[in-house]
């Protein structure tokens, strides 16, 4: 007999393999993100540069689960990016660029139709807000996990975005990769169509 938490896990492995070419996970331009386990810092490196980068609050997972904190490990396809036009100027990428607008959220909730995809705010269940006044999404890359069809309760919400400054260092993400603003700009520009990122 399959339980839910069992199904659950069983897409929460498929969830794990990128929906892409899989020519490109293989090219010399994949993103990279790494960290020790259990970390929330490591390294992304891309295009022959290294940076420092925040991963979730309990690291890099597989399997993942929603609201676990980790960022999910695997291999995945960067699908758009979204930025605020009232904050910055239309960043450069060969990835789909989209204006972010103040109606903009994100369903969370895994019994809703809607989850792990945009929606409009205010919604009518669980979603998060994506014009926040933090400035964390103020640019991010939709990172293609769980995204193809969503699996209910396998983790929704994972971006590529701006890190949140603690002191001298990078503060732990929800569950997504993080970097500092120009360091994001940079690999966003260096982005091709069809770019994949890699998490381990």
């Amino acid at each position: 007999m399959i339980t839910r938490r069992g199904a659950i896990a069983a897409g929460a492995a498929l969830a794990g393999v990128a929906a892409g070419p899989p020519l490109l996970a293989e090219a010399a331009n994949l993103i990279e993100v790494s960290a020790r386990p259990g970390a929330t810092t490591g390294t992304l490196r891309f295009n022959g540069q290294a940076y420092p980068c925040a991963v979730g609050r309990s690291g890099i997972l597989h399997p993942k689960f929603e609201g676990d904190g980790g960022t999910p490990a695997g291999t995945f396809a960067l699908r758009e990016v979204r930025y605020r036009p009232d904050r910055i100027s239309a960043p450069k990428s060969g990835l789909p660029v989209y204006k972010a607008s103040p109606s903009d959220g994100w369903c969370d909730d895994p019994e809703d139709p809607a989850y792990n995809r945009i929606v409009h705010m205010p919604y009518q269940t669980d979603a998060e807000t994506m014009w926040r006044d933090d400035g964390l999404y103020d640019v991010l890359a939709v990172i293609g996990y769980n995204d193809a069809p969503p699996i209910p309760g396998v983790g929704s919400a994972v971006f590529l975005h701006v890190a949140r400054q603690v002191g001298a260092g990078l503060g732990p993400t929800t569950g997504c990769v993080s970097l500092k603003i120009e360091n994001l700009l940079t690999v966003l520009a260096a982005c091709a169509p069809g770019q994949m990122i890699r998490i381990a």
